[in-house]
């Protein structure tokens, strides 16, 4: 963070000199940059500013008061949108594994050295000075032009995001900074760490004054108060359970989840917005800003070329052979975690292959020139976020390290299931009519079977399979193991299988709709696994040798792979280490060159004065 606060700084002096010759400007630091940022499609971000502006003259009317804030939607996050995002949300979940790109995070080996890390830290902090810039400069320079409407719409935006900021910092790395001022981290930018349970209360504050200054409605795409509605209810979600240092699982708090499932009614209910019908329709760009997007990251055209203000995933997880545009992310694989859940009910096939390609699966919005795509590879890529080519995009644009999609910060969909959850509470399980009413919504927008009773273990599946790939799942996962530690250690640690990689020819489609697999396990150094008589070792049979695939015996008739692996695995001596996971490598290192600049990182945290 001291990389940004140093940053801060000299875009101060530069502003101070260029704004004002006599009158010493106290936050015009970050408007220049504000002000240069370009365009975005559907008029948002969508001019560049004409002429020179400064913080004193800029806020001249509710419309660029709105522009004003637009920033904080893109370039704000960009660094960490780049490839952050997708190790800490979705690798560190096991969503999926990627052994060449940000395999750190899957593996739990990220260092105070790990770049992608420092970059999300610094980024996230980005977020934070320049909701604190922009609500400065709205409150000081604001013209009499300016409605009061549209004063507090602006506000009530750097508050939302400011919190969400300090959400993933909070989510990541524990205790962290609390700043409001950035001039006073200017002044003095070594600051101690401020402990979780100040932080969670930091957030709730922000994400209420964004509830109490957003309008009834939103306007061009800017969201309405029902969006810091769903982050309070997610926050107070948090905190009903959070406590740091307690090694057992405990209860929640009843007054915080009544809370939780007043804030989810007032947003399912207000009429603006909705389930989307097909699934799949909430990952293609011309869908942007749909029905159920309640905050999301809004990326620049990658036809204005503005890097930093563009989404630049998209080199990661599409392959050349789906797209017209240099890319790389053919090894981006479903973990086998995933594929056990997505097993477990074989009919769940709408969400599994929007968000993996699986074999034979054909796809019409996909290559559409050449009349479709059929993913003919028996291993299963990543298909959310991948779009396919130029033409399928249109009329937006498409390049390398550049996709015109929304990254989600938060849809619908996580509303329905902190509504059953909420309602689910601190019992084992429930019948809840409105809780099997949230609960389902999701299931029945995927065509899958209701539930007639729930558990915290089908609330987990339910999300790891609905935002699968969305960057959601680990941010949930830390969430549940301050309140649940023993159960999500156990989980981490014996349930998920980490970093097993399999490869072109490992996956097969079963007529039933499951999906078979053999992998290599960690640290064994072989691709499979065999039996004395050379048959390979799949996920639910035996199979003859490595190429011909046909079934020796199945789980029915007695195979029992576990059993089988672990069996050989200690008769060949195979080292094999299973990726571990506990209170030290849950949460991150803070970055080492903030370290050596801050001693306070290595002290303890303390209390933050809320009263300033």
């Amino acid at each position: 963070m001291n990389a940004i606060i140093n940053k801060i700084a000299k875009t101060m002096a530069r502003a101070t000199a260029l704004l004002s010759r006599s009158k010493e400007i106290e936050l015009g630091m970050l408007l220049l940059a504000v002000l240069s940022l370009s365009a975005c499609r559907d008029s948002f971000l969508d001019q560049k500013p004409k002429g020179q502006y400064t913080a004193e003259t800029f806020y001249s009317s509710d419309a660029a008061v709105r522009k004003g804030t637009e920033p904080l939607y893109n370039r704000a996050w960009f660094d960490f949108n780049r490839r952050a995002i997708v190790g800490m949300g979705s690798y560190r979940a096991n969503d999926a594994w990627n052994p060449y790109v940000s395999a750190e995070f899957a593996r739990f080996q990220v260092t105070a050295l790990t770049q992608d890390m420092s970059l999300a830290w610094s980024a996230l902090y980005n977020v934070v000075t320049m909701s604190n810039a922009t609500l400065q400069n709205i409150e000081n320079y604001c013209s009499d032009e300016v409605t009061e409407k549209a004063k507090n719409a602006a506000l009530g935006e750097c508050y939302l995001m400011r919190g969400w900021a300090y959400f993933y910092l909070l989510r990541g790395w524990g205790a962290n900074i609390l700043f409001e001022d950035n001039q006073k981290m200017v002044d003095n930018p070594i600051q101690p760490l401020n402990p979780e349970d100040d932080v969670l209360k930091f957030i709730i504050r922000d994400f209420t004054k964004a509830k109490d200054l957003l309008p009834e409605e939103g306007t061009d795409h800017h969201p309405s108060r029902y969006a810091a509605m769903a982050a309070l209810a997610k926050a107070y979600l948090a905190q009903s359970g959070w406590q740091k240092g307690n090694k057992g699982d405990h209860e929640r708090n009843e007054a915080l989840l009544d809370s939780v499932v007043t804030y989810c009614n007032q947003v399912i209910n207000c009429g603006q917005y909705s389930l989307m019908p097909d699934y799949a329709d909430l990952f293609k760009a011309q869908n942007n800003d749909n029905a159920e997007t309640l905050l999301a990251m809004r990326w620049a055209d990658p036809g204005t070329g503005e890097w930093g203000a563009m989404n630049a995933l998209y080199s990661d997880l599409a392959f050349p052979e789906v797209t017209d545009v240099n890319v790389w992310g053919g090894s981006l694989i479903a973990s086998v975690d995933m594929i056990d859940l997505y097993n477990e009910d074989p009919a769940d096939t709408i969400r599994r292959d929007a968000t993996f390609f699986t074999p034979r699966k054909y796809y019409s919005y996909l290559k559409k020139a050449d009349g479709g795509y059929t993913y003919k590879h028996n291993w299963m890529q990543c298909k959310k976020g991948v779009l396919g080519t130029s033409a399928d995009v249109a009329p937006y644009g498409l390049a390398q390290m550049a996709s015109p999609l929304n990254t989600y910060i938060q849809r619908l969909a996580d509303v329905y299931l902190m509504k059953a959850e909420a309602i689910l509470g601190n019992a084992e399980s429930t019948t809840d009519a409105e809780a099997l009413a949230a609960f389902n919504a999701v299931r029945l927008r995927a065509k899958v079977e209701p539930y007639t009773s729930i558990t915290f273990e089908d609330i987990l599946r339910e999300r790891r399979i609905e935002f699968c790939m969305e960057y959601f799942n680990w941010w949930d996962m830390v969430t549940y193991y301050r309140w649940k530690p023993q159960t999500m250690t156990i989980y981490f640690n014996h349930s998920q299988h980490r970093a097993w990689e399999y490869r072109e020819g490992d996956v097969l489609k079963n007529a039933n709709g499951t999906i078979s697999y053999r992998a290599v396990f960690p640290g064994t150094n072989n691709w499979y696994l065999f039996d004395s008589n050379g048959n390979v070792l799949w996920n639910d049979c035996l199979r003859t040798g490595e190429y011909d695939n046909s079934i020796v015996k199945t789980a029915r008739q007695g195979y029992n792979y576990v059993t089988m692996r672990d069996s050989i695995l200690r008769s060949k001596g195979l080292d094999y280490q299973p990726i571990s996971l506990s209170e030290e490598n849950i949460f991150m290192p803070y970055p080492e060159s903030d370290v050596i600049q801050n001693h306070y990182l290595k002290e303890d945290p303390q209390a933050y004065n809320f009263s300033e």
